[in-house]
């Protein structure tokens, strides 16, 4: 294949255009709804994800399983309205949470569990306390 440079960009500018507005999601099973993600599976209305599994409006995440709206968060279980957390789980209303698990509405936490706002909790008292949080801040 010959080709100069020109048209070269021009034909890979033409790609992207095309891929950008592609509903497609390759290698992906059973998502509906999705748009760009790959390779997930059991998915709802997510966008540009990556080996994701049974998340629901999740945005450009990658590895996660059961996650509710987070957005860009790698290798989270279990996470509800997270943005850039990774390696986390069981987390709700969390950014820029690292290996943590049972946190609610933290922000830059690393390797810590069962905190909220950013302060520990017994694990008895933390479950209390975030049944009383969701049921005012109208969650399930």
């Amino acid at each position: 294949m010959s080709m100069g440079k020109a048209e070269f960009q021009r034909e890979l500018e033409r790609l992207r255009k095309e891929y950008a507005t592609a509903d497609t999601n390759p290698g992906s099973f059973e998502c509906r709804g999705c748009t760009q993600c790959t390779s997930c599976m059991f998915c709802q209305a997510c966008q540009g994800c990556y080996r994701c599994t049974h998340s629901v409006e999740c945005v450009q995440c990658a590895h996660t399983t059961h996650a509710l709206r987070c957005r860009f968060c790698h290798q989270c279980a279990y996470c509800v309205d997270c943005a850039n957390c990774s390696g986390s789980a069981y987390l709700t209303l969390c950014d820029a949470c690292v290996d943590c698990t049972y946190c609610f509405g933290c922000v830059g936490l690393g390797k810590k569990d069962f905190h909220i706002l950013n302060e520990p909790h017994e694990r008895t008292e933390y479950f209390e306390l975030v049944k009383g949080l969701k049921a005012a801040l109208g969650m399930r």
